[in-house]
């Protein structure tokens, strides 16, 4: 309606992306998980895999389990996953009890960075460079 009756351009934002990445309210699970897959990652690269990404492979049975498995690029980029339609309220705008189960683990445990005069504390990168093994360059 803003584009065609008034002819303004328009963009509109769901709130949940600044809470989906805000660090500072990651639940433990969510650090937990940021860090096996980061190590799993390094040690990907370490032996030289190629087209592959770390994942989360989730326990069957009640009590909450993962590890970390490995997922073929061609089989996850560019795919999208929709949550089961029994997780979506029937107006759309809420979770079911469900959902609520399924997700409930994910969310558990606060893991609050520190902070220092009212701000977080991350760790600082050293970002230094390691030695080229290539040959040849890339064009860009």
């Amino acid at each position: 309606m803003i584009k065609a009756e008034l002819g303004y351009k328009y963009h509109w934002a769901v709130a949940d992306y600044l809470q989906r990445s805000a660090r500072h309210i990651a639940s433990q699970t969510d650090v937990d998980q940021a860090y096996a897959l980061g190590e799993a990652a390094v040690q990907f690269a370490l032996r030289g895999d190629n087209a592959v990404m770390p994942c989360i492979v989730r326990g069957k049975g009640k009590r909450y389990t993962w590890t970390i498995g490995e997922a073929a690029l061609e089989d996850v980029a560019n795919r999208e996953k929709k949550m089961p339609r029994n997780y979506i309220t029937r107006d759309g705008f809420g979770i079911t009890t469900a959902a609520r189960e399924y997700l409930a683990p994910l969310i558990a445990g606060e893991a609050y960075p520190r902070y220092k005069n009212g701000m977080p504390e991350y760790v600082r990168l050293k970002n230094l460079s390691v030695p080229r093994k290539l040959k040849t360059r890339f064009k860009v």
